[in-house]
């Protein structure tokens, strides 16, 4: 027999089992849409939680702020060094006249403050060096290494050229951002391992009623000398195909979930839109649902036809 012709008689005999096989049919794509479904939602909280993280990430920093007597050029030339540590991702230097600015804009309305600056008669600030690290735990040996330059970086007159760093108040939002991020990356892997695994034995225990039941059948055709992938073709090639409509449908039912929850993650999570990424996504979001799907019950399917009819 050719490779093509065992192929089309192991698709149509498993379209056959599928639909004859009404009731664990239903039962199996049933147990799988919700299994695919709790993936696909996971997937998308994750998204959202991604997002969110990268969103505190861009907010979290360390500024460095110059006397009002250090020199553009000081202040450029520590932007430079601090560009070439590995730890760093980008510096932005914000000059006197910068600072002032967004300090004005920072407190209007606040008539006491804005009259003390123009009372002074002269820009108070000092240049910003405003330094993001790539991540989150890297800010310790960033303020480290900033800590050693401001010992040194001193004016002719031996004074420091820089006022403060403002890590120390930030350190408390530093870590616990990076403690956040490190357990959701843990609960990651965990949730996806413990779903698969439970997803698996799941669906080897609804198939195997399935085998069960044509257990009489299966024994017919190793008498006459059905070969072993004609006997298990059929089963896997049922539980493939209750995969992929499993994927389907758990798709369809996320969508509206993600509109619902779309329309108020923009108010929770800083303007994350999480039914925007479902649209912008849909494509790769079905074929990881279905492919799973397929995968998922193709290989119960052998495992249960292995396992317990010792084919």
């Amino acid at each position: 027999m050719s490779v093509t012709l065992l192929l089309q008689r192991i698709v149509r005999s498993g379209f056959v089992k599928f639909f004859r096989n009404g009731f664990v049919s239903t039962a199996s794509v049933l147990v799988m849409t919700v299994t695919l479904f709790v993936m696909g939602g996971l997937m998308l909280l994750f998204f959202l939680l991604n997002a969110s993280l990268a969103l505190l990430k861009e907010k979290v920093d360390i500024n460095v702020y110059f006397v009002p007597s250090a020199s553009e050029e000081q202040a450029l030339a520590l932007k430079r060094e601090l560009e070439q540590l590995p730890e760093v991702a980008r510096v932005e230097y914000i000059s006197r006249e910068e600072a002032l600015r967004r300090f004005i804009l920072r407190h209007q309305g606040e008539e006491l403050t804005l009259q003390a600056i123009e009372e002074l008669g002269e820009n108070p600030l000092g240049a910003v060096l405003a330094i993001k690290a790539k991540e989150p735990s890297q800010y310790a040996q960033v303020a480290q290494f900033l800590s050693q330059r401001q010992e040194v970086l001193l004016s002719a007159e031996g004074a420091p050229m820089i006022d403060r760093i403002n890590y120390f108040q930030n350190k408390e939002a530093i870590d616990r951002l990076a403690n956040i991020i490190d357990a959701a990356e843990r609960f990651g892997v965990a949730a996806t391992a413990v779903l698969v695994i439970a997803t698996t034995m799941i669906i080897f225990t609804t198939i195997r009623l399935a085998i069960y039941g044509a257990r009489e059948e299966i024994a017919v055709m190793r008498l006459v000398g059905a070969s072993n992938t004609y006997i298990r073709g059929p089963f896997v090639f049922e539980g493939a195909f209750a995969g992929a409509l499993a994927g389907l449908f758990a798709m369809l039912l996320l969508w509206p979930v993600a509109y619902f929850v779309g329309t108020r993650t923009k108010e929770f999570f800083g303007g994350v839109d999480l039914f925007a990424f479902y649209t912008a996504h849909a494509g790769v979001l079905l074929l990881v649902l279905v492919g799973t799907g397929v995968v998922l019950g193709g290989l119960a399917s052998f495992l249960a036809v292995k396992r317990y009819l010792n084919v």
